[in-house]
């Protein structure tokens, strides 16, 4: 098929609707993408075309997500993870390798455009790794060896559907079940449990019900779930939407890569379920761009329970119960895991976050009351709507009800998937996961909390420590200043670009942290970190800017010493050199001598 054909072919689905092709504008780039390996500009003229809309607006698109191109990519398109747990399993050392066999620069397609190598922020596989995805595909548990194998395959011109099949084995890795995860036959819920409960009953009473349950929100915030879902029943609109977000795009979490692969049913059910009790009749699964090898088994659970009638017209045989899941594909951006970004990318735009109030259960997607939850939460009400609130109860404390899934990686011997009640100690968590001479953890991400071993007393509860859901550990051996440059270095790559307090300060803040590693901070450039990271947490228009100062705060607040031995000296040293800023000018203008310097100019 020719460019036009394609593009003509991905857009049918908007008829003659160029707001409803809008809507699908994200979509129908990664669809291009997909087939042409980039989105070539005649593409993009075409597309303006079909949708009535400025290619500017559709350039700008492309150049907000990661995973979109308007250059030609290589033939085997490889993005390995840039995670710190990658680096500690030594990723930076197989990139070398990779790019030293293949003869190609990080970022730049080999002249044969056979292949491109870049690094891409965490792929989703941090207790399989390092990892890396080709042509979208993941391969997992990178060595040596495997990178040669790999090397000799490209070359060969092997089609990546022809590698072996352990390159891409991706395993659930769960090691400790409770009330969510259960007997693993039995935690799913094709059979429409919760559903038929809420049929049983009405709507405002098993609302009811999830409100004496106590559950709250699992993407890190805590908010009450039954609140959000009572307000945006209680909303007035023509229509309501239910939205569940599969962004999990925070470094060192993995848990929602578990249920999307072997608890899809049950995360389905829990959308379905909040959609009846709220009146929607159209959801949607926000799915991480990194996990788009997982999009056709979704859709096959999806067309299941189709099937099964537990999705689409008349549920359960159940007249005006209407409602049904399409499932949207993000490319690379770690903002589009704030709600409001979220909606924004749903909508085939740029993922940048909105101004709140109004919030997402009032206005929301296409300004319309809105639920989004991720999938632990909607799994958690479906079980609680089938087994009730004191089996949810059981478990956790009075402020805290029920479990958390964490993802743990990092210096532990059996990294993976546990599922806690809340209340469990840092200590208990570390002694489980096989974690000695521990040193510190890393809590709910880069954006979350770095606490010392000292700390391991302390609880994963929304009371104490909170967290979405990661869970890295560092030992005695680690620089975590290591940890601290890579996340510096992921928020100022990562910024939406939107607020100057987190564009800005996020740079800068990576800047010094490189000071810092490099030998040549002072207190004067402590100070100046105390004082960015503070305008950021008092000033970032969304919730991930005013967290993304956080590891470094975390690190001068809490391991002052490790600063301290850090520093050059307690003088003032300048970050940027402009004597030897101007050396390209002296090589311009062929001049070296003492004039051309700036100490000899004054």
């Amino acid at each position: 098929m020719t460019q036009d054909e394609i593009v003509e072919a991905i857009t049918a689905s908007a008829g003659d609707s160029p707001d409803a092709g809008r809507l699908h504008l994200l979509q129908y780039l990664c669809q291009i993408q997909q087939q042409l390996s980039y989105i070539p500009g005649p593409a993009i003229t075409l597309l303006a075309d079909r949708l009535q809309m400025p290619e500017a607006e559709i350039r700008g698109v492309i150049g907000f997500y990661s995973f979109l191109h308007e250059q030609a990519r290589g033939d085997y398109d490889i993005l390995l993870s840039d995670s710190i747990t990658d680096h500690m399993l030594g990723s930076r050392e197989l990139l070398q390798q990779l790019c030293n066999n293949l003869g190609v620069a990080t970022g730049v397609p080999r002249a044969d455009g056979r292949v491109t190598v870049d690094t891409t922020s965490c792929t989703g596989i941090c207790d399989q790794g390092p990892a890396m995805l080709v042509n979208g595909q993941v391969v997992s548990r990178l060595t040596a060896d495997r990178i040669e194998q790999i090397c000799k395959l490209i070359e060969a011109g092997t089609g990546v559907s022809q590698w072996p099949a352990e390159f891409f084995q991706v395993d659930d890795n769960i090691r400790r079940r409770d009330l969510l995860l259960a007997d693993e036959t039995t935690a799913a819920s094709p059979d429409g449990s919760a559903l038929r409960a809420l049929l049983a009953s009405d709507s405002d009473a098993l609302l009811d019900v999830i409100e004496q349950s106590g559950l709250r929100g699992r993407g890190g915030a805590g908010y009450d779930a039954a609140m959000k879902w009572r307000l945006c029943k209680q909303a007035t609109a023509d229509s309501r939407y239910v939205v569940c977000n599969a962004d999990e795009g925070e470094p060192g979490t993995f848990k929602d890569r578990v249920l999307l692969n072997s608890y899809a049913d049950s995360v389905f059910e829990g959308m379905t379920l909040c959609a009846g009790i709220i009146g929607a009749q159209r959801g949607y699964l926000y799915l991480r761009g990194e996990y788009r090898y997982l999009l056709e088994p979704l859709e096959a659970v999806l067309q299941q329970r189709r099937e099964n009638g537990l999705l689409g017209q008349r549920i359960l045989g159940k007249d005006g119960f209407d409602f049904d899941i399409d499932i949207h594909l993000g490319a690379g951006a770690y903002i589009c895991g704030e709600e409001s970004s979220l909606i924004e990318s749903l909508e085939g735009k740029r993922g940048i976050p909105r101004r709140r109030p109004p919030f997402p259960v009032t206005r929301g997607y296409l300004d319309k009351p809105t639920v989004v939850n991720n999938l632990e939460t909607f799994m958690a009400a479906a079980k609680i709507a089938a087994l009730g609130a004191d089996w949810f109860c059981r478990a956790g404390t009075p402020q805290s009800t029920g479990t958390k899934l964490l993802s743990i990686s990092g210096d532990c011997e059996w990294p993976g998937v546990y599922e806690y009640p809340f209340g469990v100690t840092i200590r208990q968590i570390l002694e489980d996961c096989g974690a000695t001479n521990t040193q510190a953890v890393q809590i709910a991400g880069a954006a979350g909390t770095t606490l010392p071993v000292a700390d391991a007393g302390r609880c994963i509860a929304f009371e104490d420590v909170a967290t979405a859901g990661s869970f890295m550990i560092f030992n005695n051996e680690r620089q975590l200043l290591d940890m601290v440059q890579n996340f510096a270095h992921f928020f100022a790559h990562e910024s939406c670009g939107f607020c100057t307090p987190c564009r800005v300060g996020g740079s800068l803040l990576k800047d010094l942290v490189d000071k810092l590693a490099n030998g040549h901070a002072t207190q004067y450039d402590v100070s100046e970190m105390q004082q960015i990271g503070s305008l950021m947490q008092r000033t970032s228009h969304c919730g991930l800017g005013k967290t993304a100062p956080n590891p470094v705060l975390d690190l001068l607040h809490r391991f002052p010493q490790l600063v301290a031995d850090q520093l050059a000296h307690s003088g003032y040293e300048p970050a940027f050199d402009l004597d030897a800023a101007l050396q390209e000018a002296r090589d311009i203008t062929g001049r070296d001598d003492a004039g051309a310097h700036i100490e000899n100019s004054i």
